[in-house]
């Protein structure tokens, strides 16, 4: 089976000003869908608009438990848009809900990558949104671009493309084409209905690219096109296993050991694990198996991996234990 390509499509896509689906757009998206199903490559969708739906024109509310009901109630109405966009063209539109802590537990995350699998050997479409009824402030994605860079990164897609209102990023009207001068543009505020903008995209896009994932920015150029062409575009960085992949954009980082000189080129430039030895200060309460960061003594992180014993033990520097084994870390740029 061929790796999967990444639509994502925010909510001022997907729902007009009244709170509606915007059934042309997804009538002609779903047709170029199934254009690229056709050929062979599963395609898996990232939909926002279930709050706006739930919504339906209203003023968006402050309270959280008033978002979350919108969210529950326009879910369906957005699930409903896509299975009648997607089903004249013989294809299936499967739910997926998700939250960050799913991504950040490494069994619910190879299980959900599983799930997909098999979705895209049955020919169907995942269409897939953060499950805002239920998540919080501390399992959030944050905004569906950096949801779209996940889900990009677990199935180590062959694109992932952002579409938006504009031809891609802009500088001064002009489009930028080449995603590593995308920063010299700047960056306005998002839509009234969604929560991201321009410069989101921008950020989900340099995650998925530096995860070895080619990402692409684009506005109202065919799907079909920008498997080629098109939009602003971020070359993939050279791809890492999928355990690393994880350590690096899943798994949640629950605290921070703090090294001294030695220890840090025992890990960057050794290859060594992290002795306990070596540890000048810890933070947070975490537990043996949560995700840590590793910082030296310039309090720049350079690493992430999984804690092999809690905050408390580590915090006294016990001779000959294993804080952080170098199979469970990953190198990250402090530049």
């Amino acid at each position: 089976m061929r790796l999967p390509v990444v639509v994502k499509l925010g909510s001022a896509l997907v729902v007009d000003d009244r709170g509606r689906p915007r059934r042309a757009l997804l009538r002609r998206r779903a047709a170029e869908i199934a254009a690229i199903a056709g050929g062979g490559t599963p395609v898996c969708v990232v939909s926002s608009g279930a709050i706006a739906l739930g919504l339906g024109g209203a003023k968006r509310p402050g309270s959280l438990p008033r978002l979350q009901a919108a969210s529950a109630l326009g879910q369906a109405a957005l699930q409903r848009a896509w299975q009648d966009a997607l089903r004249p063209h013989g294809l299936e539109a499967a739910q997926i809900l998700l939250t960050s802590g799913e991504i950040g537990d490494r069994r619910a995350y190879v299980n959900i990558r599983a799930a997909f699998n098999a979705l895209f050997v049955l020919g169907a479409v995942p269409v897939v949104n953060e499950n805002d009824a239920t998540a919080t402030d501390e399992i959030s994605f944050g905004d569906n671009d950096a949801l779209a860079a996940q889900v990009a990164v677990l199935l180590r897609a062959r694109l992932l493309v952002l579409l938006t209102s504009v031809p891609g990023v802009l500088h001064e009207g002009v489009l930028i084409e080449d995603g590593s001068r995308a920063r010299t543009a700047a960056f306005g505020p998002g839509s009234r209905l969604g929560s991201g903008g321009m410069e989101s995209k921008v950020a989900a896009a340099e995650l998925a690219a530096g995860a070895g994932i080619p990402t692409v920015i684009a506005g109202d150029t065919p799907l079909p096109d920008l498997l080629a062409s098109g939009g602003t575009r971020f070359a993939a960085a050279r791809p890492e296993p999928a355990f690393k992949l994880w350590l690096r954009h899943g798994k949640r980082v629950a605290g921070r050991i703090s090294v001294d000189a030695g220890a840090r080129r025992a890990v960057v430039e050794a290859g060594a694990s992290l002795l306990a030895v070596g540890i000048t200060h810890v933070e947070g309460s975490f537990r043996a198996g949560d995700g840590v960061e590793l910082a030296g003594p310039d309090g720049g992180v350079f690493a992430r991996g999984v804690a092999s014993a809690d905050a408390a033990e580590l915090a006294s520097r016990p001779a000959n234990v294993e804080a952080v084994h170098r199979d469970r870390l990953v190198l990250v740029d402090s530049s």
